[in-house]
């Protein structure tokens, strides 16, 4: 068999091939040492044998300028038959390291009805029967081996004889280094420009940012609309492209909260009537109440003041002290202040500072995890 052309699709490839095969009939022997070829259209007076392509989604016969077929007669009954078929074949890829993967198909040659016991399928000379594999460029694969079996295949109407050639073919991801994941660390590298740029700098910024985050989304849908058939599979590029994504947004993120806190901080040195003086209010009656209140408790007696008499039973101690739920709502109050000024970023420019170094860092060491995993795992 000689293997004349190939190419792939999403899990199925096709190959135009020329297809010998080799029998003896008995009926045909001859006296002398020659070889007779005959008209192709004989082979409907002889016998042949039913070979078809097993997964075979579309295959047809070569007829321009007549039907290629070759039928050679030998004095011993040997009959030669040769034919130039173009097929499609199914072959189960395993797209999960796509395209840092390697492919295993077969091509599968079988007896449709006649089984073991009325034929035999041997290759004449094992892997040497095939030729033109290491001869074959492809644009996104490299053949690494193949060779030839001899197997059966059990039906329900008996054994049939398969003869198998099964081939490797490895993805060359130079082209997809150059086309997708050069762009994207480049654009991951550009969001990190923004850490370089003051925080007053908002239009420019932001339209880092933004520019970054849609060119991304962009560059990813153009990755999967090329494997649009295989979309259901979460791909090694579609990971990267992810992480790409991740530390794109992260760095629009990282700017937000840096511009909010520096908001936050520049309010608070505004003076105004707010939470902090109520809080100072409230802290000072406290103190006021709490001394009446022990007066009030301890001195059972008559307080006068230049001829006004006052009673301590006639004091409303319920407008000199706070009611319990005011205590309770001052002390929550208080630890929500805490609380909040313990994540307050005290000074905001220390984000960009450590962005500069962290964005960087990781994004460098999820590279040397994600390239470790799929090249050798």
């Amino acid at each position: 068999m000689h293997l004349h052309r190939f190419s792939s699709l999403p899990q199925d490839y096709t190959a135009t091939i020329y297809l010998r095969q080799h029998w003896t009939d008995p009926r045909l022997v001859f006296h002398g040492n020659k070889s007779f070829t005959l008209d192709a259209r004989l082979v409907e007076l002889l016998w042949v044998p039913d070979t078809y392509i097993v997964e075979s989604k579309k295959s047809f016969l070569h007829d321009v300028t007549v039907g290629n077929r070759l039928i050679r007669l030998f004095s011993n009954g040997t009959i030669l038959y040769a034919l130039r078929i173009t097929t499609t074949v199914a072959c189960n890829m395993d797209l999960s390291k796509y395209p840092m993967d390697t492919q295993t198909c077969r091509l599968q040659l079988e007896s449709w009805g006649y089984d073991e016991n009325d034929v035999m399928f041997t290759w004449l000379r094992g892997n040497d029967s095939v030729h033109g594999i290491e001869k074959l460029r492809l644009s996104q694969y490299t053949v690494e081996r193949y060779y030839t079996l001899v197997s059966k295949s059990q039906q329900e109407t008996g054994s049939y004889p398969r003869l198998i050639l099964q081939f490797e073919l490895r993805r060359n991801v130079l082209y997809f280094i150059l086309e997708t994941y050069v762009p994207s660390t480049l654009l991951v590298m550009l969001s990190w420009v923004s850490f370089w740029i003051t925080l007053d700098s908002v239009p420019a910024r932001t339209c880092i940012g933004v520019t970054t985050v849609l060119s991304m989304t962009t560059l990813m849908i153009g990755s999967r609309s090329s494997l649009s058939k295989t979309n259901c599979f979460i791909k090694a590029i579609d990971v990267y492209l992810g992480i790409c994504f991740s530390f794109i947004f992260g760095a629009l993120v990282e700017y937000a909260v840096a511009h909010y806190s520096s908001s936050q901080k520049c309010a608070a040195k505004a003076p105004q009537e707010g939470p902090a003086n109520e809080l100072t209010k409230e802290m000072e009656e406290v103190n006021i109440t709490n001394i009446l209140n022990s007066s009030i408790t301890s001195y059972k007696r008559k307080i006068s003041f230049t001829s006004i008499e006052i009673s301590s039973d006639n004091v409303n101690c319920s407008d000199l002290t706070m009611k319990t739920h005011e205590k309770i709502k001052f002390v929550l109050r208080n630890k929500m202040h805490r609380i909040i000024s313990y994540f307050t970023i005290q000074n905001p420019s220390n984000v960009d500072h450590y962005s500069k170094l962290l964005f960087p860092l990781f994004f460098m060491l999820v590279n040397v995890f994600y390239w470790a995993y799929y090249l050798y795992f």
